[in-house]
């Protein structure tokens, strides 16, 4: 989740990296699995710039690679899944094949949920994006009366990132053992996580730059329950998650679950491979600790852009973007990227994501029509980049540089 890795890793890795674990040696792969849907039982798919066996040949690619354990991908057209696949092993050393339709962490895009209930609050006059934070959250943070809720949400405040701080993501094997034998189970405050980042210095003035910082959307968490008097958790599930049906989605506080089918995620450790699909998402918080699946994220981004969730002028406010200098451009929780790094096509919105081992990406274009979401277990091999570029172009585009 922090910009240290994800300027390493590329844009699109852009808030996948910091808790991406890497993974074991892959088990024997079950065999890919992929499904066409279209209109009508039994009806053949036809879906524009849909090559289902193309996006079945990039699946297995990634996976035998050994860049994943196991990935999966949906495309969503007018609110249809007209494609939706998955390769790898669901579980190391069986040859369980991967369910398409199972749940998974989907780190950072948990960011977006978040800045759609804080913008929620926006529109019914609650909080005011202009407003400092000292306004709502008095004595939080050391420049809390220069830091606006704007800034918080794109990324602009220059608080310190809290998941730079080894306490919190293993940097060495060491770390990595400790992670996985005690820490993943430990719950741990926003409000001490926030106190923390605020004794290191920012990385720059409010307002005068950009920074990826989890910092910011543990913030904006405390920032929903002062406002409404309920945990962010709380207010997500109660005004986006049960209103669309979203039954595949949970926002956990400290469950280290993750209940329905799934697929598992390991961490390689000197010893051997860990199995670390169990933790405690608090690390996470409103910026990470989510749980979904391809098809929930698809509805979500629909909703969204479709203005479902959000008037016109909140949702306009989301879309306003500021450079990251990494080629990406970044709004209130949303990403924006256009035609970068071989993505052949654009602009495509949304948001990607990840926490130990499992990263998620969820983009589509500017009025909803289109998805393509992928999950993924990372290895964090040196090249994955250039792998899951080539993943998200497979699933995102038309192929014919059309957005999704």
């Amino acid at each position: 989740m922090s910009r240290r890795a994800a300027t390493r890793a590329g844009v699109l890795m852009l808030a996948t990296a910091g808790l991406v674990g890497t993974l074991a040696p892959q088990a024997p792969a079950a065999p890919a699995t992929t499904t066409a849907v279209a209109p009508g039982a039994g009806a053949p798919a036809r879906v524009t710039g849909v090559d289902p066996a193309e996006r079945l040949r990039v699946l297995r690619t990634v996976v035998d690679s050994g860049a994943a354990t196991w990935d999966m991908a949906r495309i969503v057209e007018g609110g249809r899944t007209v494609w939706k696949g998955a390769a790898g092993t669901a579980v190391r050393g069986t040859g369980r094949q991967v369910d398409p339709d199972g749940r998974f962490r989907i780190g950072s895009i948990t960011k977006t949920f978040t800045a759609t209930v804080v913008l929620q609050l926006v529109g019914e006059g609650r909080i005011t994006l202009d407003e400092p934070v000292e306004t709502y959250l008095p004595g939080v943070l050391p420049d809390g009366d220069r830091i606006t809720v704007r800034q918080l949400l794109n990324h602009t405040s220059g608080l310190y990132d809290y998941t730079d701080d080894p306490r919190y993501v293993p940097v060495d094997d060491a770390g990595l053992a400790r992670w996985v034998r005690t820490d993943r189970w430990r719950t741990y405050s926003a409000a001490t996580m926030v106190a923390e980042a605020s004794e290191r210095a920012p990385h720059f003035p409010p307002g005068q730059g950009w920074r990826y910082s989890n910092t910011n959307y543990l913030v904006a968490g405390m920032l929903v329950q002062r406002v409404t008097g309920r945990t962010w958790n709380q207010e997500v599930e109660r005004r986006i998650v049960h209103p669309l049906r979203l039954r595949d989605t949970s926002m956990p506080s400290a469950s280290p679950l993750i209940r329905g089918p799934h697929a598992r995620n390991y961490t390689r450790l000197p010893s051997g491979p860990v199995d670390t699909t169990e933790l405690n998402p608090s690390v996470a918080g409103a910026g990470g600790a989510g749980v979904s699946s391809t098809a929930d994220l698809a509805r979500f981004h629909s909703a969204l852009f479709r203005g479902t969730l959000l008037r016109p002028a909140e949702l306009t406010e989301m879309k306003r973007t500021v450079p990251t200098g990494l080629g990406v451009r970044y709004g209130l929780g949303i990403q924006r990227l256009d035609s970068l790094d071989g993505l052949g096509c654009g602009p495509l919105w949304g948001h990607a994501g990840g926490i130990h081992g499992s990263a998620a990406y969820l983009f589509g274009d500017a009025d909803g029509h289109r998805q393509g979401v992928t999950a993924v277990s990372l290895y964090g091999r040196a090249d994955t980049n250039a792998i899951v570029t080539r993943l998200n172009e497979a699933v995102a585009c038309t192929g014919k540089g059309g957005a999704a």
